[in-house]
């Protein structure tokens, strides 16, 4: 891997960037012309070219033909229309894997995969690698220097995991450069349980199936093993663009919500510009804070830098299944909440819906039904939009472009470690806990930022740790820094500190980690039957998760009410040092949970964007810039809101469903005193 890099904010030299992949192989040159007439009428500026072009580009290998990617990029060019131009190799072609079988994945069962779909590739295949490696080059000293390109989009949404031999190789060379040997491997797995204990290093595999539980130290480790390596491929990919002179920047699309196969902050500090792909995983209200999530997540990763949605959805929810179909107004106002939260444009997945193939049915800006439908035509409205706020590309010098006083500890460990086996309750979901707790503070109007273990603290009043099971010394002393020599206010919830780095548990009581910073002692875990239930003192419910809390040096804020913990500690308040450290024991309800994060908030002064607070179904960001601020308001319910400003500016009218965007000079101090949003008068 690379030396890390503090790579400049991606500013598109013209404005926000709009439109998505294009995948012109699937089309014939008549269509061709056609699209970019329509991408100029909807006000397209930049596509993705190549993602699954391998085949076309290299039909045999190291064969290449080049002819309809030069007419193509000349073609684009030509009608005002950027591009993304990416490496293809998410998707090897069948000649790579009938000429290397040993480039395709095997499953944890020791099955190899065969080819007939995409991402059928072993991360560590030296032939995948050296292929990769080759194409990625040969597009680089072709097209380097093309004044249709902007950018490279390396892959595509990194995430396939492979457990053959050339993994297993792979993965003991990771472990040697980790732990050194053997004696301190065991030691930090355990492996003394159940006779597990390695005494070479050919004998350690990846954790393929078993008959019973993993190891979780093991399981662990491969997790963050084929982060590490998976991040290899991309930046072997990178420099090899690097290397052929190209100073264009370079980025890969993370997939977002589910997909946790990176440690993230790693994986953001090796790319010139951070982007993700981002689908709804609902129809319902929680899909605009699902926006706000996936949004705080990646500005964070990016440093508070602006950053890229490179797919999204045109007209379409899938769940369980079944394309619910999306809302026109709805795809622009998630666009613009995207952009509000630090996006440097919106593009989707894919320009022109497809006629054959596996995602023949995906959703795209130009339909089945043509130019003459709804998807278009608010494509079109979204893309004028989008050229109308250029300026707000352009960031402030200094500064995050989205400001706030809360921070969420975010690790991919926390996730990982929740998903190993064994655990007291298998309804523990990392995720879940931290969309939960995103949810409460966005029901606040408040955005997000994100922080990794021992990250810059600085500018927070409040820092929530939702879940972090395994904990290192390093990420211990950064806590108690934050709340004893900063004053911080943090809130822990359960799970979080129960064991070190290699998921050894802290003995003496729970959360072992960090029983001093809280002033408690957790002397027993307590999860609760699937239709259990809990109330605490002051009415709030709570489900899954409860503890045998003893005080020592924690004050009780909040007890259990009736059954076996009946008067125990429930919530505890620990003031120490200049700051102060909370802890949750129970997994409250989402609506007492809404209210307490509410209390934290207040307790910490945290600032919200507006001081009087907007309706509940209003969306309202604050957008940095270099020359202006941008003030986002985004209707997402059924009733008109009016906004009103200064005295100098007339109050302005939002439709359900509609959007305001307004400047806001950028020493204005938050929260906006000027500025309300009140639902209008219904009588």
């Amino acid at each position: 891997m690379t030396d890390a890099r503090t790579p400049k904010p991606f500013v598109p030299e013209r404005g926000l960037l709009f439109g998505g992949d294009y995948n012109p192989e699937q089309w014939s040159r008549e269509t061709w012309l056609e699209d970019v007439e329509l991408m100029r009428q909807a006000g397209v500026t930049t596509v993705t070219v190549g993602v699954f072009s391998w085949s076309w580009l290299e039909p045999e290998e190291g064969v290449w033909d080049f002819g309809w990617l030069d007419d193509v990029l000349e073609l684009l060019h030509a009608n005002g229309i950027d591009v993304l131009l990416a490496t293809p190799t998410a998707s090897p072609p069948p000649w790579f894997t009938l000429a290397h079988p040993d480039g395709l994945p095997v499953g944890p069962d020791g099955v190899q995969r065969w080819h007939g779909s995409r991402d059928t590739y072993c991360l560590s295949a030296p032939s995948y690698r050296d292929a990769s490696r080759r194409v990625a080059r040969a597009l680089a000293e072709r097209y380097g220097s093309h004044p249709a390109v902007v950018g490279w989009h390396v892959h595509n949404e990194y995430g396939t995991v492979c457990w053959c031999d050339h993994v297993a190789a792979s993965f003991r060379r990771w472990l040697q450069g980790r732990y050194g040997d053997l004696a301190t491997m065991n030691d930090a797995w355990g492996t003394a349980f159940w006779s597990l204990r390695y005494t070479a290093w050919e004998q350690v595999l990846p954790p393929r199936t078993t008959q019973y539980l993993h190891n979780p130290g093991h399981a662990l480790d491969f997790r963050r093993f084929v982060s590490d390596e998976l991040l290899a491929c991309f930046t072997e990919q990178r420099d090899e663009i690097h290397a052929s002179g190209s100073t264009l920047p370079v980025t890969t699309n993370l997939m977002l919500p589910s997909w946790n196969h990176w440690e993230q902050w790693s994986w953001a500090r090796e790319q010139d510009l951070v982007s993700i792909d981002h689908y709804f995983d609902t129809a319902g209200p929680d899909g605009e804070a699902h926006v706000a999530y996936a949004a705080d997540l990646t500005r964070s990763w990016s440093q508070g830098r602006p950053w890229l949605l490179m797919e999204q959805s045109a007209a379409a929810i899938t769940v369980d299944g079944t394309s619910v179909p999306k809302a026109p107004d709805r795809m622009v106002r998630s666009s613009l909440a995207y952009v509000a939260r630090g996006s440097q444009g919106a593009l989707f997945f894919q320009w022109r819906a497809s006629t054959a193939g596996a995602e023949t049915w995906h959703s795209a800006l130009v339909p089945h039904a043509g130019a003459d439908s709804e998807t278009f035509r608010a494509a079109t409205g979204l893309g004028s939009t989008l050229r109308e706020l250029a300026a707000v590309a352009v960031p402030p010098a200094e500064g995050p472009v989205v400001a706030t006083d809360v921070a969420v500890l975010w690790h991919a460990d926390g996730w990982w470690a929740l998903e190993t086996d064994g655990l007291p309750s298998d309804r523990l979901s990392y995720p879940d806990t931290l969309r939960r707790t995103h949810r409460a503070l966005y029901r606040l109007g408040l955005p997000v930022d994100f922080v990794p273990p021992g990250g810059d603290l600085s500018r927070y009043r409040l820092l929530v740790v939702p879940a972090l099971y395994a904990m290192d010394d390093q990420t211990v002393a950064w806590l108690e820094r934050y709340v004893r020599e900063q004053g911080g206010r943090l809130v822990v919830h359960h799970l979080t500190g129960i064991a070190d780095a290699s998921m050894r548990v802290t003995t003496g009581g729970y959360p072992g980690r960090l029983r001093d910073l809280l002033g408690v002692r957790v002397e027993q875990v307590r999860p609760l039957a699937r239709d259990e239930e809990l109330v605490l003192d002051d009415g709030s419910r709570a489900s899954v998760w409860s503890e045998l809390v003893h005080l020592t040096g924690a004050e009780t804020v909040r007890t259990y009410a009736g059954g076996v913990l009946d008067g125990r500690p429930a919530v505890t308040e620990h003031r120490t040092g200049a700051g102060v450290a909370v802890y949750v024991s129970a997994q409250l309800d989402e609506s007492d949970l809404d209210r307490f994060v509410a209390a934290q908030v207040a307790l910490a002064d945290v600032r919200p964007v507006l001081a009087t607070p907007a309706p509940t179904a209003v969306e309202v960001v604050r957008r940095r810039g270099a020359a202006q601020d941008h003030l986002f308001v985004l209707n997402h319910g059924d009733v008109p809101v009016v906004v009103s400003g200064p005295a100098a500016t007339e109050p302005t009218t939002v439709p359900p469903g509609g959007h305001l965007v307004v400047a806001v000079p950028t020493d204005e101090p938050a929260p906006l005193q000027a500025w309300t949003v009140r639902e209008q008068d219904q009588g």
